[in-house]
């Protein structure tokens, strides 16, 4: 089965730090939407992959966030 996305795009780990933290996928192409939302309660994670269609994901609240870059936590 052939799959709609590259399988080694890039992807994030987000660990909430609190409850009701908000992650937002946003689209590509000439107009940027929203296409995914999703809630998090402190202690859940999500995992996250940037596709043809999400070029960029936005986080509200506190979260730790696991990249190839490193670590980054928004509560420091």
């Amino acid at each position: 089965m052939t799959e709609p996305y590259e399988l080694h795009a890039d992807y994030v780990v987000i660990k909430a730090l609190d409850n009701g933290v908000t992650i937002i996928g946003l689209t590509r192409g000439k107009d940027t939407r929203f296409h995914h939302t999703e809630k998090l309660d402190k202690g859940e994670i999500m995992i996250a992959q940037f596709t043809e269609h999400t070029s960029a994901i936005k986080i509200r609240g506190k979260v730790e966030l696991l990249t190839k870059h490193g670590k980054i936590r928004n509560d420091e």
